[in-house]
């Protein structure tokens, strides 16, 4: 029997329908400003316990306060725009009826958590990488979500295991990532060519037991 499942956030259980790219920007004026934009200021953005002053100080970006007030502004804008996909809450509750526990595993900037928390109110588990200062796949995140729900995950439905579940939009962080820590990884693909094309199917089969 499933013991808890573990959803990504953005593109799985949320969407920002009006995308504005504060930090894009962001890095941009450090580009004019001379700042190589480097691959792996992305993740450490993500990694960030802090708003946009705090990411310009990290990648030291002088942002004028109309500079930081324009951002904000498109950073709020987006925060705003923020919604839960129609059947992310009806697959929560479906599972949370039979005692399943959920939790929300995802990467994502500071200013994101507290949407992510007052949109998915009352789960198990909330980890967040600018919170944990992990990403995915690194198993760190996977073994934080699993400490925040009690539970010890194995896939092969060992009795002495948890039979813990995990599903997501991304394949390397949300399918295969998870396994690297005995959670079973799920691929969501909203496009229509995947096995699970919502989450109702998925939470369906978890009932059915066929996952």
């Amino acid at each position: 029997m499933t013991t808890a499942v573990i959803f990504d956030a953005f593109g799985t259980l949320i969407e920002i329908q009006n995308r504005q790219n504060p930090y894009k920007w962001l890095l941009r004026i450090g580009s004019q400003q001379g700042r190589v934009t480097l691959p792996s200021d992305l993740r450490a953005l993500m990694a960030l316990n802090g708003g946009l002053r705090e990411a310009a100080h990290l990648f030291g970006i002088k942002l004028s306060s109309v500079q930081l007030i324009e951002l904000q502004d498109m950073l709020d804008c987006e925060l705003e725009s923020i919604r839960c996909f129609d059947d992310a809450m009806p697959a929560i509750e479906h599972l949370q009826g039979y005692g399943i526990k959920v939790g929300v595993c995802s990467n994502l900037a500071g200013p994101y958590c507290s949407r992510v928390r007052s949109l998915l109110p009352g789960l198990d588990a909330y980890s967040l990488s600018a919170e944990t200062g992990a990403l995915k796949p690194d198993p760190s995140m996977y073994r934080s979500v699993c400490d925040m729900l009690d539970v010890s995950p194995g896939e092969n439905l060992d009795f002495e295991r948890d039979h813990v579940l995990m599903i997501g939009d991304s394949k390397r962080c949300d399918q295969y990532g998870p396994r690297s820590y005995g959670i079973q990884g799920h691929h969501l693909d909203r496009k229509g060519t995947g096995r699970f094309q919502n989450l109702i199917e998925f939470t369906s089969a978890i009932a059915q037991g066929s996952v």
